[in-house]
């Protein structure tokens, strides 16, 4: 069990120069070993691909490299189904819910994020945290 899942927003700072103190914590927090949703490595190369316009080959080693000793977790039935119950109760955006049904389903107790609500308790297992504040 990892005690803490990120989102697609902490990858993203690991390669940004304008932001050291945001790149610094991303560091820190990957390498803690988190737990990544598949969906947030499909959006992390989506998000590379069109912000750095790197070669695919590039794209993917980058990823890797960050990713390497992170617990990925499929999108599987189980996330999927709990991804549209989080929708309905929550009103999260459809990727977020998938994020976040990927998180408690790795029984994950935190979800660090930038982009969904600061402290915000889901189920009454998972927290969201936005590491940069």
């Amino acid at each position: 069990m990892n005690d803490f899942a990120v989102d697609t927003n902490i990858l993203m700072y690991l390669y940004d120069s304008d932001n050291p103190n945001k790149r610094s914590t991303s560091e820190s927090l990957l390498a803690s070993t988190p737990s990544v949703s598949a969906q947030v490595v499909s959006e992390f190369l989506n998000v590379t691909k069109r912000l750095q316009k790197l070669h695919k080959r590039d794209i993917l080693e980058k990823c890797t490299k960050a990713l390497r000793y992170c617990k990925i977790t499929p999108t599987d039935h189980n996330v999927l189904d709990r991804a549209m119950f989080l929708l309905n109760r929550y009103d999260f955006q459809m990727f977020d819910s998938i994020i976040v049904a990927a998180a408690l389903e790795s029984q994950c107790q935190i979800l660090y994020s930038e982009d969904l609500q600061h402290r915000q308790v889901i189920d009454g297992k998972l927290t969201i945290i936005n590491p940069f504040l």
